[in-house]
């Protein structure tokens, strides 16, 4: 027996010293004759074009390429390893009419994601008589699935159907895939019920189908009604369950089901567990399971990063992201999209010049996602002139370049120069809802009335697209702040449609503005219906009663608050000072150097009273004595932020703060008097809008 293994195996031990060689040519005079029962091993051994290359010229040598059985397997090797044209080619000059050969072509370039190459294939295959079989449906399926093309993917259901196929579990399957993709989850579910056998990929795929849709209260259901059937679950079902929870009790159970199933070790799970937990909101379990992963890969960081940026927490994804870089991690694209939202929160344009050039020395260099996510962070951190050079420098722009970079000119309130970028942008692509939106917003911020009526008409007068709700909400905004506060209100009357959040939240806020009590509770009597768990809602109209004096009103909103559970986000500015970024709250002490703030802002403050400050003591929301309100007016973290930059910015640097609320309007006013006295440049980001102070005056112009 032995002896028989041994001599069976010189063969194949030549030819793999053959293929590892690197002297070997791929000529047919240099390479051996192939023997036959060798030839499939040999074909199953290699890893690299140029073995396999070897492989089919030995196949040529020995003709065994005639043989349909060798030149299949050949050809099926080339696809799996993704040498598709390779593949392909050998496939094409076969002239075979083998259902099987055509099955591993069609798979072939399914694999490979070329989807529209296997459906031509398969129509191809139709128009020369050949008949597909159970394995032919659920290539072309899938490759439907993956286009999104329902409408064929329905037609190769009925094919299926008529062939007598659709009973075959792996058809079924198929299809419920298919359906899922196509967002057709009623359909997927109908396959599903009617077939009379299912296997633990049939549950998979209804599971994903219900998940990819946002159906997860379902996809748990059914992953629950599995288990009950006695179905031991695979790395995919859980996979595609774990999608569906939000739940830390329901993540725990899932984990469970995955130790008893050892597959906790599995770096997959590991990471779909670490997802699951930070979408939980325990950011902190994620970042154990993170930690102790024996051997992370690139997904384990970017979906580690991009979880401290949805659980908002910018400074912890940037600090991830640089230990990624000191391990040699190169990062993917994902990696990068989620640490420019990390510094955009952040609004650290160092950070921004940091990430920046490591796109550039990235393969993602020309992307065109990645290029307009950075053209958007340098607006976000301030700097128009840097993402306007980038935006000029991009070879490739979509309707989402062109609208960021038209929104970035609108909340840096630069309307008129936003209005000659949209021109410019007509004349090479049809602007859609966005680019619409982007232009009215800046036209908003600009007080620009005339030419936000212009652009909204024309959206239906010259490109046939009807406004929605958010540009709807974009003139209530416009024509509210230019006090047109009657024009608002029969413009909202004669909506065609019913008024949402968006709408009544702009009426409240010019409410604010032009001091309308009596407006403003009309439209926060909607919102407290509409976006009853916002607490900016019920804020806005505390404070427009207390600034009106009507302090038992302001008590009552806030009363509100605490009955309905709902909670104040609270206050705070950002600032980055020596590579080190500090969040500061009103009346903060905890600040390096906090005595000297302090007592240099006192100097400030008596300072520009001399050049004409006078505090607004309305912006004090409580029922206190003057001198109390000009204390507390004082301590407010935007006026502290700037003081610290002052201290420890030289003035060669442009002051950055970033404020997560709208901006206090007697720090405002303050602000532009430190501009003043001190010559200094200070840029401050809002939840807004940009302020950019110099010379005693904002590039608002007081229009916020």
């Amino acid at each position: 027996m032995r002896k028989q293994t041994v001599s069976q195996a010189l063969p194949l031990l030549r030819h793999l010293r053959l293929l590892h060689s690197t002297q070997a040519q791929i000529t047919h005079k240099s390479i051996n004759p192939l023997e036959a029962d060798t030839c499939i091993s040999l074909i199953k051994q290699c890893k690299t074009l140029q073995s396999l290359k070897s492989v089919q010229a030995a196949m040529y040598r020995s003709h065994l390429h005639l043989n349909l059985f060798f030149s299949t397997n050949l050809i099926a090797h080339y696809a799996s390893l993704g040498f598709t044209s390779h593949a392909y080619t050998l496939f094409s000059s076969s002239n075979s009419t083998d259902v099987f050969l055509w099955n591993v072509m069609i798979r072939g370039f399914v694999d490979q994601g070329f989807y529209d190459r296997a459906l031509l294939l398969y129509s191809q295959m139709l128009e020369l008589g050949i008949r597909p079989n159970n394995f032919t449906f659920p290539f072309a399926i899938k490759a439907c699935g993956c286009l999104s093309d329902f409408d064929y993917g329905t037609k190769l259901h009925g094919l299926a159907l008529a062939s007598g196929y659709d009973g075959f579990v792996f058809v079924g399957n198929s299809l419920i895939a298919m359906y899922g993709k196509c967002g057709k989850v009623d359909s997927a579910r109908k396959v599903f019920d009617e077939m009379p056998e299912k296997n633990v990929d049939s549950w998979s795929s209804i599971i994903g189908a219900y998940s990819q849709n946002g159906y997860y209260q379902e996809g748990r259901r059914l992953f629950g009604q599995m288990l009950d059937g006695g179905i031991r679950p695979n790395r995919v079902a859980i996979l595609r369950v774990m999608v569906c929870v939000y739940r830390e009790d329901d993540a725990d159970k899932i984990c469970k089901i995955v130790i008893g199933n050892g597959l906790d070790f599995d770096l997959i799970i590991q990471n779909a567990a670490m997802q699951m937990y930070a979408r939980c909101g325990r950011i902190d379990i994620a970042r154990s399971y993170f930690d102790t992963m024996s051997s992370k890969d690139l997904f384990s960081w970017a979906s580690m990063i991009e979880a401290y940026v949805q659980a908002d927490l910018p400074l912890e994804a940037l600090r991830l992201f640089k230990q990624m870089i000191l391990q040699r991690v190169r990062p993917n694209l994902v990696a990068l999209l989620s640490v420019i939202q990390a510094c955009s929160s952040l609004a650290s344009f160092k950070q921004a010049r940091f990430v920046h050039g490591l796109c550039i020395r990235s393969s993602f260099q020309n992307e065109i996602a990645l290029e307009t996510a950075i053209v958007d962070l340098y607006v976000k951190c301030g700097s128009l002139i840097s993402a306007r050079k980038l935006f000029d420098k991009m070879l490739e722009r979509n309707i989402i370049s062109w609208s960021t970079m038209i929104s970035g000119y609108g909340i840096h309130g630069r309307g008129i120069e936003a209005l000659k970028l949209f021109d410019q942008m007509k004349a090479h692509i049809k602007p859609d809802h966005i680019a619409f939106l982007s232009v009215l917003s800046a036209c908003s911020h600009a007080g620009l009335v005339k030419e936000g009526w212009e652009i909204f008409n024309s959206m239906s007068w010259d490109f046939q697209l009807i406004p929605r709700h958010e540009h709807y909400a974009c003139m209530v905004d416009l024509l509210g702040r230019s006090g047109r506060l009657n024009e608002v209100t029969d413009f909202i009357e004669k909506m065609p449609m019913k008024p949402d959040a968006s709408v009544w939240g702009a009426l409240l806020g010019a409410c604010r503005i032009h001091s309308n009590t009596e407006l403003a509770e009309v439209a926060a009597k909607h919102l407290f219906e509409l976006d009853a768990e916002n607490s900016g809602r019920y804020v806005l109209m505390s404070n427009i009663y207390a600034s009106s004096g009507k302090h038992k009103d302001a008590d009552q909103i806030r009363e509100l608050m605490r009955q309905r559970g709902v909670r104040k986000v609270a206050g705070h500015t950002i600032i980055e000072i020596k590579n080190n970024v500090y969040t500061i709250v009103a009346g903060d002490t905890s600040l390096p150097q906090s005595d000297l703030i302090y007592s240099e802002l006192e100097k400030m403050m008596n300072r520009i009273r001399l050049e004409g400050y006078k505090p607004n003591l309305n912006f004090v929301l409580h029922d206190v004595d003057e001198v109390t309100k000009e204390k507390m007016l004082y301590a407010h973290s935007e006026k502290l932020a700037v003081v610290f930059g002052l201290l420890n910015l030289g003035p060669e640097n442009v002051i950055r703060i970033r404020k997560n609320l709208r901006v206090c309007g007697d720090c405002h006013e303050a602000i532009k008097f430190i501009s003043q006295v001190t010559g200094r440049e200070i840029v401050m980001r809002d939840a807004r809008r940009f302020h950019h102070f110099k010379d005693g005056t904002c590039s608002c112009g007081d229009y916020w």
